[in-house]
């Protein structure tokens, strides 16, 4: 159980990046007002929070309707987890984690950024929700573990509105190396992981043993 804990708050730290995060929103809301900053701080957080809700609690019915086995969801959760801890060791923004240069345009024009792109795709993106069905569907139906990952869950989202809503002076406190130094560290972690779950895909779905 602990060891599920662990891999879990890993996992959702690095894939939603909650300091990563609260750069962009800092940077998105240097015009707005303290209150409406912190309304769509909690806005964003709320909203992500269901969205990642849905595909936990849908995720193993959504797997079945598409006939999509644990094995290959293990595999393939890897390859995408690698990718981003890739990105996160050279420092380099993905669109699993971040938006891209487009959607940076398009949020610097709205005056509200708490469906777009705060709750999507910044917190609840490709990544975070890869991760979410990847570790409910890791659980195999072990209530109390599901109960563990979710719990990781609402705790990084907790900790992704504070770091929201106390932006401005983590960006002074760390600033971009601090940043980068944490990003990298998380990203050398999640590959491992990500390594781990793409063997375990490919022992679980027999292809060894039939070679």
């Amino acid at each position: 159980m602990i060891e599920t804990a662990t891999v879990a708050l890993a996992m959702f730290f690095a894939t939603i990046g909650p300091i990563d995060i609260a750069a962009v929103f800092a940077a998105l809301t240097s015009e707005v007002s303290t209150k409406q900053r912190y309304t769509m701080a909690l806005r964003g957080t709320l909203i992500a929070w269901g969205i990642l809700s849905v595909f936990f609690l849908a995720g193993e019915s959504l797997l079945k309707s598409f006939g999509i086995s644990l094995a290959a969801l293990r595999a393939s959760g890897g390859i995408l987890l690698l990718l981003i801890a890739i990105d996160m060791v050279f420092a380099r923004s993905s669109g699993a984690t971040s938006t891209t240069e487009d959607e940076t345009l398009e949020a610097t024009t709205r005056k509200d950024i708490a469906i777009f792109p705060l709750s999507t795709p910044l917190i609840a993106g490709p990544g975070a929700i890869g991760s979410t069905l990847l570790l409910a569907a890791n659980t195999e139906g072990n209530y109390y573990l599901q109960l563990v990952v979710y719990a990781s869950l609402v705790v990084i989202l907790l900790f992704t509105y504070i770091c929201l809503i106390t932006a401005s002076q983590i960006q002074r406190v760390l600033g971009v190396t601090g940043m980068s130094v944490i990003s990298r560290v998380f990203g050398v972690l999640l590959s491992a992981l990500a390594v781990q779950f793409i063997f375990d895909g490919i022992q679980q779905s027999g292809l060894l043993s039939k070679l």
